[in-house]
């Protein structure tokens, strides 16, 4: 089946891939690089073919991209049934189309050149539709965590927010804790009539667990030093905390555990005051500082 090319999803996969790296590298691509184009399956696939076969990027493709048969998974190997299965392209059970993930990837210098003349002149597709910031300025609190995080499930979503939450708070003392959570009453996470989800931000940052609740009050902030301490909250403890205390969420994390805190940054910042922004800022260790400040 020929699948036509659109210049502007040619365009922001090129952008993309150029603003992520200069060399082979990892290349995510979410839903909320195409708010208002909403490229199929099938077409956002073919496009990234098309752009290897041409030459304009250089990439290896995880799992199945291409979407035959030909390469059958190893039956042996229940993890390999399981990533390679997702990945067929026919599949019914496959992966949303917010969620496509490159081996590596970077621009050729073919590429380069139509990157520049592309944004020199953008394409006129790009003029119609919404942009990111508009799509996303009023969506819910945990509409706008699972879309920027790849999640599927608003639950999961829910329990990987507390988690953030949680390690956030063991770097900042009770009182810097207490402003955020002021900012953050009267806002709810979701207007639903589930009742597992009726709840404000603010009861997600102070912990619905009644016993961490006040741990978190009672104890003195972590430090974020390079050393072995276990009251230490480095980058990679950081991130590492949030990955295994995730209590429904550990197999989302499959995507990418930064980009799951940059979602839960993202949206979190939408609902503070710049100086609550800067003051949590001020409290997280250097790579974690600088997701925050670039979410």
């Amino acid at each position: 089946m020929t699948i036509p090319l659109r210049e502007d999803v040619a365009y922001i996969i090129l952008k993309k891939i150029n603003e992520t790296g200069q060399e082979l590298h990892p290349v995510k691509f979410t839903a909320d690089d195409f708010i208002g184009r909403e490229p199929t399956k099938a077409e956002l696939l073919g496009h990234l073919d098309y752009l290897n076969q041409k030459q304009y990027i250089k990439a290896e493709f995880s799992g199945n991209a291409y979407g035959n048969q030909e390469d059958v998974p190893d039956a042996v190997n229940p993890k390999e049934v399981d990533f390679r299965v997702a990945n067929t392209f026919g599949s019914s059970d496959g992966p949303l189309p917010h969620l496509i993930t490159f081996k590596q990837a970077e621009l050729t210098e073919k590429g380069r050149r139509m990157l520049e003349k592309m944004e020199a002149k953008p394409p006129e597709e790009l003029k119609e539709g919404p942009s990111v910031p508009i799509a996303t300025k009023d969506m819910p609190f945990l509409e706008k965590v699972m879309l920027k995080s790849g999640l599927e499930d608003l639950f999961d979503a829910r329990d990987v927010t507390e988690v953030v939450y949680r390690v956030m708070r063991d770097l900042m003392t009770t009182e810097a804790s207490d402003r955020v959570a002021e900012e953050l009453e009267d806002k709810e996470v979701l207007p639903t009539e589930d009742k597992a989800l009726q709840m404000e931000i603010a009861d997600l940052w102070n912990d619905t667990n009644p016993i961490v609740r006040f741990l978190s009050r009672i104890r003195p902030p972590f430090y974020h030093s390079d050393s072995s301490d276990i009251t230490n909250v480095n980058d990679n403890r950081f991130l590492a905390r949030v990955k295994g205390e995730a209590p429904t969420a550990k197999t989302a994390f499959d995507l990418d555990t930064e980009q799951v805190v940059k979602a839960v940054f993202s949206a979190t910042k939408d609902e503070l005051s710049e100086e609550r922004v800067k003051e949590i800022a001020n409290c997280l260790p250097p790579r974690v500082r600088q997701m925050w400040e670039t979410a």
